[in-house]
């Protein structure tokens, strides 16, 4: 596979990824939608009835429903869109920020259940299960032997809170099968990553969407931070596709004062609602930074928006997704839904940041990340497309501009070498590492064992072995790419995912923030 080819499917992949979050921003009451009775609507319930009928073979009308919703939605924009039943249950679980589970986080490596590690104090880590056992049955199902998809496998764990599930289990660092008994429970979905003091007086937040759930973390994070001496927040939505407008407000009011606008929306009746912050922020005072890429979307450009605009900070990193477009979920009795776009959003200084698009082409839409590869926009700042005729004026009367997306104050370029970008791509935006690594600790758990995190990092930084490994597995799974160029930074995500699986996922951002070009960018200016 050359790397061109390579090229295409690693995008493909993290847009899809990011399309599940881009279904967006849902600041409104969940309605269903009015009975209109016209001969549009006979026509198409007598066309049903005709294949049913009279159709020579036998047909699920069922599907062309679905697919006849789809065509819809798809000649209106890119963000109306029908989500089935199978789906929708695990975006509301997601929005919800809890399910009803044992707690592990797994993979199917070769054709078994491999746990990558319980959930910290969640039942199954509770009940003895460790990183690398294998999940054999579950009850009475056997699980091993067939290569279940994935999405297949989560329904297996979960169920009704109390109730009880039987899994054997072979470990096999111990070589031994055993059975245990788990009692599920509610799970946590934590939206915020991690929340971490980068120096004495730098608090750090990632927040990886906006749930239900968020403003509560973020709340309580932020809290924390403070006691600990922040004097100076960064807050950190890269690679966060959205969620509740509703979320993203509060996080705002934390920062602004009393009665500055956050964000309005208009609707096509020409109702505008406005939000504004209120006096019980808890950071109104000190330095604050939003950091911002390519797929920062909705939701999080509200944030980044009203930080903007109300010269309450700096954005730094690259332009925003560009999503200003507000969607209100209407459920259908059969689990499935449709997300319909109701209104467009403003940040405070009247900006529409969507991105343009042509009604039914989605395609051209979210394949916009390839044109701001190819025009250099992720290289270079001055390559950032923008329209000179859109512009607007901060509080302070900076200037701004509308219409796709939000242009970051401080521009920070996509890490690794500009000839070799797809290796970014792998190291950041697949599982690929997470699953090599998995096995190099399956294959050889003893060499860490007793190893302290400071003899660990010893260890990782003067070895190749991993980094050479590495090379030879990707070329195992067909990806034709000398990593030499970018040897420092594949090796600090292959010694950041060890510390992950092997310390938890606080030692992961230790190491990826310590070098991470946008938060140096920050510090620096800091520091000035």
């Amino acid at each position: 596979m050359n790397k061109r080819n390579l090229y295409i499917p690693i995008l493909l992949f993290a847009t899809l990824a990011l399309g599940v979050l881009l279904g967006g921003i849902l600041n409104f009451p969940i309605d269903r939608p009015t009975s209109i009775n016209n001969s549009h609507k006979n026509k198409l319930n007598r066309l049903l009835e005709f294949i049913n009928s009279e159709y020579v073979d036998q047909i699920d009308t069922d599907s062309i429903v679905d697919l006849t919703v789809t065509n819809i939605l798809a000649q209106l924009d890119p963000h109306s869109v029908y989500v089935p039943p199978s789906e929708q249950a695990d975006l509301a679980e997601s929005m919800r920020g809890s399910f009803v589970g044992v707690g592990i986080n797994f993979f199917m490596y070769n054709d078994t259940i491999s746990v990558i590690n319980p959930i910290e104090n969640g039942p199954s880590e509770r009940a003895g299960i460790q990183s690398g056992d294998r999940i054999l049955f579950i009850d009475k199902l056997k699980m091993f032997g067939k290569k279940l998809p994935f999405y297949k496998l989560f329904p297996k764990f979960k169920g009704e809170e109390g109730s009880q599930v039987e899994l054997t289990v072979f470990r096999k660092k111990e070589n031994k099968t055993f059975k245990v008994k788990i009692t599920r429970e509610v799970i946590l979905l934590h939206s915020i990553d991690v929340s971490v003091m980068l120096n004495s007086n730098t608090g750090y937040i990632k927040i990886n969407r906006f749930s239900e759930t968020t403003y509560k973390e973020f709340d309580n994070d932020l809290k924390k931070l403070k006691q600990s001496g922040a004097k100076s927040i960064i807050i950190d939505v890269r690679e966060n596709g959205g969620g509740y407008m509703d979320t993203a407000s509060k996080i705002a009011d934390e920062f602004l004062k009393d009665n500055e606008l956050i964000v309005f929306t208009k609707n096509k009746k020409g109702e505008v609602e406005k939000t504004f912050a209120t006096k019980n922020g808890q950071f109104e005072t000190g330095k604050v930074a939003v950091l911002i890429d390519e797929n920062s979307a909705s939701a999080s450009e509200i944030l980044a928006g009203a930080i903007q605009d109300n010269d309450r900070g700096i954005i730094v990193g690259r332009r925003s997704f560009g999503k200003g477009l507000v969607q209100r979920e209407m459920n259908f009795e059969d689990g499935s839904a449709v997300r319909l776009t109701v209104a467009r959003y403003y940040t405070p200084s009247g900006r529409s940041i969507q991105k343009h698009y042509i009604k039914g082409n989605e395609i051209a839409y979210q394949n916009d990340f390839n044109t701001r590869f190819l025009n250099g926009e992720l290289y270079e700042k001055d390559s950032i497309k923008i329209a000179d005729t859109l512009k607007f004026k901060s509080s302070k009367g900076n200037i701004l501009y509308g219409g796709g997306g939000i242009v970051p104050d401080i521009f920070v370029p996509l890490e690794g070498n500009r000839g070799e970008e797809s290796i970014v791509y792998i190291v950041e935006q697949t599982e690929i590492i997470d699953h090599f690594v998995f096995e190099q600790l399956d294959k050889s758990f003893k060499d860490f064992k007793n190893v302290t995190y400071k003899m660990f990092l010893a260890k990782m930084e003067n070895t190749e072995q991993y980094f050479n490994a590495f090379q030879k597995y990707i070329e195992k799974e067909g990806v034709q790419l000398n990593l030499s160029k970018n040897k420092l930074l594949v090796k600090r995500y292959i010694t950041a995912e060890f510390a992950k699986q092997l310390y938890g996922k606080q030692k992961y951002y230790e190491i990826i923030l310590k070098e991470d070009s946008m938060v140096l960018a920050v510090l620096n200016q800091n520091n000035n």
